[in-house]
Formats: structure tokens, sequence, C-alpha cells
């Protein structure tokens, strides 16, 4: 099975798109994990176990992990999710040469699918595109106000980057294995790049904190109902200021998220 195919049965078992951005901001942990030997992973245990009810994804981000302990309690937090039966997308937005890539690719021992980079070409993605029973999400619209400054250039055709992006990654569609990463925070760009692959998942961030269109992320960052639309701060900082119960925001702000979801699909 594809890491789509996993993840439409994930979709169907739980009723939901959401997937919960695991970004463990060490600031951020409420002080009494602080103690803990590995304070990020017992924050994620607590967010897990509040929201995988409603998750049909986990997506930690790589910069919260990237040093020895974080590692580790990367390594429990997937194996956790796991033990959840909740698939596991690595948001780690890698891009390299050949030889560089096929290191970066090891992450998919671990993690189910994984962000990339798109603009080093073909080649930079071809160790993480044969992975074929792994997804491979490529940077194509992103919902930062200043993804602009790239993504929408006008190239000679007259279609933006951004476009163009999305209609290379259908060619290199060749195992099932692509999505796309568009964010809620443009909706018209989000229809465009629908329309120029109907058949590819879309992994939309935005929804939460940064107001990104919940309409929008789920009439067109779905591809016959398999998609994901991701919420990180919007959910495991829901109960910042509640102390030792902070996880049961959490669990209330995914259910809203999935319920105000699930209007539009």
């Amino acid at each position: 099975m594809t890491f789509f195919d996993r993840l439409e049965d994930r979709i169907d078992a739980v009723d939901s798109v959401v997937s919960v951005g695991l970004d463990p901001d060490p600031d951020r942990i409420p002080e009494h994990l602080l103690e803990k030997d590995l304070p990020r992973w017992a924050f994620n245990r607590r967010i897990i176990d509040a929201t995988h009810e409603h998750a049909a994804c986990y997506k930690p981000n790589a910069a919260f992990y990237e040093d020895p302990d974080g590692w580790r309690a990367l390594e429990e937090t997937i194996a956790y999710a796991h033990g959840k039966d909740v698939p596991v997308l690595l948001d780690a937005k890698r891009g390299d040469i050949g030889n560089t890539a096929r290191q970066y690719a090891d992450l998919l021992d671990t993690a189910d699918a994984i962000t990339a980079n798109p603009y080093m070409g073909r080649d930079s993605l071809e160790p993480f595109l044969e992975r074929t029973e792994a997804g491979v999400f490529l940077l194509c619209r992103t919902s930062n106000p200043g993804g602009a400054d790239l993504q929408n250039l006008e190239l000679d055709s007259g279609e933006p980057l951004y476009e163009r992006v999305a209609a290379l990654a259908d060619t290199w569609n060749r195992n099932g294995n692509v999505g796309l990463v568009v964010g809620a925070t443009q909706p018209e760009e989000l229809a465009e790049i629908r329309e120029i692959v109907p058949e590819i998942p879309f992994l939309v961030p935005g929804v939460g904190a940064q107001g990104g269109d919940a309409e929008a992320a789920v009439e067109h960052g779905l591809a016959d109902g398999v998609g994901l639309v991701n919420s990180s701060r919007g959910i495991i900082f829901a109960g910042e200021d509640q102390g030792e119960d902070f996880h049961k925001a959490s669990g209330q702000a995914a259910k809203q998220l999935t319920q105000r979801l699930n209007q539009y699909r």
C-alpha cells in the first residue's frame, strides 16, 4: 500500500482530515514537564493521547527536534503515534543533490511521509520518490506571506512558478506517492492548483493560527476525499494557560477543527 492508501483508510476510520502539527517549542512546554528526561516527548505523548481520535495524521516539524535529545523525542513520538494507528508526516522540507538526498531519504525508514523542497529539480527528489510506500509532499504555494516573493514569479510562459511546480509534480508522480503543500491563506491559488492537478492530495497548512480559509482547504485540498488540513499551534497550545490539564484543551481543539472541516466534506 502507498502512503495515500493508508491515509485514506485512516481518514475513513476517524472521519477526519485533520493533521496535528507536533511542534513542541521548548519555550512553550508546560513547566511541570520540563523536569522530565525528554520534555518534548512528554509533551507530545499527552497531545497524542488527547487528540488521536480526531487525527488523520501527525506532522512533527524537524526544526523542533534537531539535537540529540530532540531526535530521541522524535523517535519516541513517531513510535507512539504508530501505536495509535496514526501515520506520521515529517515536516523536514529536505532538498539537496542526490548523494545528500539519499541520506535525507533515510528519514523515511521511521516516518511515513516527508515534505521536500523541489527547487533543485527532479534528481534531488528521486531518492524520496523511489520510496514507493512513502509519501512525498512537495512545497508548491506555501502559507507564509513571503511565499509570493518567489512562488508567484511569472515565467516566460505566463504562468506563475507555483503552477509549474504543480505541473511537474504531476509528471513525477509515477508511483502515486506525491502530494503538494498548498496553503489555505491563498484560497484562489489553492483552487487554481487543484485544476492543474485534480488527482494529487494536498497538505494544507494555515487554517489554525494563520487564519486560512477552512472551506477552501477542504473543497480544493482533497483529491477523491484524501488530503490533510494541518493545525499546529492552534491545537497543541490551545491549553497553554491551563497548567497540567493543557492537553484537554488540545483534544477539544482537534475535535472542533474536525467538526468545522467536516461541514464542507
